[in-house]
């Protein structure tokens, strides 16, 4: 008997272990290149089949309203290509979402809840996409969906969909949340904003020697300079975690974050960071916990 139902669905969080932007197209598309590293701390999302074809988000997200939710946009994507190749509409879904991930924070939230939405609705719709197919949806919607979707850690180049495995750390993560949400367009606009780092390869990058106090680990991240200088709280906390080994801010911003070999040593520094800030801790994921849930393996 077909499920009607999936509860308790991981929406990892990302980390970019490094982001560098390579160039600019006449478009005004940046290049990136940069690795994605997924982590145990996310958002968790509930499915339920409705009677009706109508896909409805339960609860509310404050700042995000329902028409443009990107859990919504990516059902109703997938619903209109079911119907496509199947000639019906498959039933509506109920989600109901719960948010620990901060919008700005650059650790993919949005993206992550979509590509969670995708395969598990693929899943109970029995509508028989590939992984490939449904990075081909997510990728109009977001550039991080595609890498949600891909579920590994991935060196990843181009609009997000040109990405290839490779090996991540073992280790734990600090994350400190600054208080302050940073909008991409923000950041990507600055004059100031580095676009000229010298392409690297993935040889370059598995080549590095592990992180340590005085490297800062791989690359550097061409997007902190900026947000540091906008969002001072940024800078304060990459400042701060500077002092108990490599930080660095993620994505586009703001959220800061240090590698550590123990959950111990991670514990400790945790337990140091100023109230001011939410900060927590997490450990590095070799595979999107959906993926071993639904046993989607194929690409």
């Amino acid at each position: 008997m077909a499920l009607t139902s999936l509860h308790g669905c991981p929406a990892p969080a990302k980390l970019n272990l490094f982001l560098h932007v390579t160039g600019r197209r006449a478009d005004g598309y940046h290049l990136l290149q940069s690795v994605f590293q997924l982590i145990d701390h996310g958002d968790t999302l509930d499915f339920d089949l409705r009677e009706d074809e109508r896909i409805v988000r339960v609860n509310e997200v404050p700042g995000v309203p329902e028409e443009q939710d990107l859990i919504v946009r990516a059902l109703r994507a997938l619903q209109a290509e079911y119907q496509r190749r199947h000639g019906k509409l498959p039933p509506g879904i109920a989600v109901q979402i719960e948010k620990r991930l901060p919008m700005g924070g650059g650790l993919g939230g949005g993206s992550s809840d979509a590509a969670t939405a995708l395969m598990a609705a693929n899943y109970l719709w029995q509508a028989g996409l590939s992984t490939t197919e449904l990075m081909t949806i997510g990728l109009p919607l977001g550039a991080d969906i595609p890498f949600f979707l891909f579920g590994e850690t991935a060196f990843a180049q181009g609009v997000g969909d040109d990405l290839q495995a490779v090996p991540g750390p073992d280790c734990w993560y600090v994350v400190i949340e600054p208080g302050v949400s940073v909008p991409t367009a923000a950041i990507f606009t600055a004059p100031d904003l580095t676009r000229n780092t010298k392409p690297v390869t993935v040889a370059d990058f598995l080549g590095h020697k592990p992180e340590s106090k005085d490297s800062g680990g791989f690359g550097k991240n061409d997007l902190q300079d900026v947000a540091a200088r906008l969002f001072p709280p940024v800078a304060e906390a990459v400042e701060w975690l500077g002092n108990h080994g490599a930080a660095r801010m993620t994505g586009s911003g703001a959220c800061v974050f240090g590698a550590f070999s123990t959950e111990q040593e991670a514990e400790q520094v945790l337990m140091q960071v100023p109230a001011k800030w939410t900060a927590w801790k997490a450990r590095s994921l070799t595979k999107h916990p959906m993926k071993s849930l639904l046993q989607i393996n194929e690409l």
